[in-house]
């Protein structure tokens, strides 16, 4: 009982770290869906609307209502039948059965209560869709990923100041440079908001993409100094790494960024003044604010927000650009990313011995 528990602790501590897949024996079908049960539940239930309609009373609405329930409810307790369990069992797996019954049975409510046929694959659609992110997201560990990264950042603000402030200068010179550019304020303060929401997304996915590009090289060339007595990763289990450690980057990246865009907001709101818009041509945009302070007149507007975006954008993309090329940022990423992975083979190494004994021991097999 004793290993079996500190088998566990190793597993949590993988699921904690966002590397899921380095759990031995990791299935979809317990794993995956089975620890997304409620959320699915949840929206079984809520599509037992689709069985309503706006043109009918109350009263058959309710009955409606009922009827999807009794049809969804009726539909996996047979399932559960087939399946040698109890009716009213909650499913402990989620296998191609119990998925298709989640992807169908609701999107035949509507086509069934008043045929409407898109709004069949409309449902369908989005289920399969839903399925499809719970896996990405439980299956890849996006969750503890992204807390374990942003605690990992919350630690190097903290702890690692002499590295930001080495960082830091060469961002704000390069953004400063922009800052100051006319022709930088006339393109982003006339561009409609939703143009500079899809650029911040191009130009986010332009930087995850090098990432992927250049990570798994250095990651490569890494896991082989630091785990070469290791049993070898398999190829779901580097894929893991890999998008772990590129979400754990692009959060770093979204935290220079937002801070350069929040100190370029400020810094435009005491030096870009009204006679400055005026020789710039520049137009406030829908809404402006102006306030005093110490006795000089702020402008907070439209556009200097748009621009400070759209700077903090490019100085994200410039920074995970120079995660890996420039030798000022390269030496601490790379070290700390070695440093963090020789733990991670190093208990993964205890994980795999432990499991060993477990299985050779007289009990029996590993309990899942």
């Amino acid at each position: 009982m004793a290993q079996q528990a500190d088998l566990n602790r190793y597993e949590q501590r993988f699921r904690r770290a966002g590397l899921p897949l380095f759990i031995e024996d990791f299935s979809p079908t317990h794993d995956i869906f089975a620890r997304a049960t409620p959320l699915l539940v949840l929206v079984f239930l809520a599509e037992m609307l689709g069985a309503t309609s706006l043109e009918w009373p109350w009263w058959v609405n309710l009955l409606a209502v009922l009827g999807a329930l009794a049809v969804l409810v009726g539909g996996f307790g047979l399932l559960n039948g087939l399946r040698g369990r109890p009716f009213w069992a909650f499913p402990d797996r989620f296998g191609t059965p119990e998925l298709a019954v989640f992807v169908l049975l609701p999107a035949l409510l509507p086509l069934a209560s008043e045929g409407q046929v898109q709004q069949f694959f409309a449902i369908a659609a989005s289920n399969l869709l839903l399925i499809g992110v719970v896996y990405v997201v439980v299956g890849y560990g996006l969750i503890g990923t992204t807390i374990w990264g942003a605690r990992g950042i919350v630690t190097e603000l903290g702890n690692s100041v002499a590295s930001l402030v080495r960082a830091l200068p060469l961002l704000l010179v390069f953004s400063l440079v922009l800052f100051v550019n006319t022709e930088m304020w006339q393109v982003f303060s006339g561009m409609p908001t939703v143009f500079i929401v899809v650029a911040v997304v191009l130009f986010t996915l332009l930087g995850d993409a090098f990432l992927v590009l250049r990570l798994p090289g250095e990651l490569k060339r890494i896991v082989q100094e630091v785990a070469a007595d290791s049993p070898p990763l398999r190829r779901i289990q580097r894929l893991n790494l890999t998008v772990n450690l590129v979400l754990r980057q692009w959060l770093q990246v979204l935290v220079v960024s937002v801070g350069v865009g929040a100190f370029f907001i400020a810094f435009g709101t005491l030096a870009i003044s009204e006679p400055i818009y005026e020789s710039w041509g520049i137009d406030h945009g829908t809404w402006q604010l102006n306030f005093n302070l110490l006795g000089h007149s702020l402008l907070l507007s439209e556009a200097l927000v748009k621009v400070a975006t759209g700077i903090a954008t490019f100085t994200g993309l410039y920074y995970s650009i120079s995660l890996l090329t420039d030798a000022t940022y390269r030496e601490d990423f790379l070290d700390n990313m070695t440093d963090e992975l020789r733990d991670v083979f190093a208990e993964r190494r205890d994980y795999l011995a432990l499991r060993a004994q477990v299985s050779q021991s007289p009990s029996g097999p590993i309990a899942k």
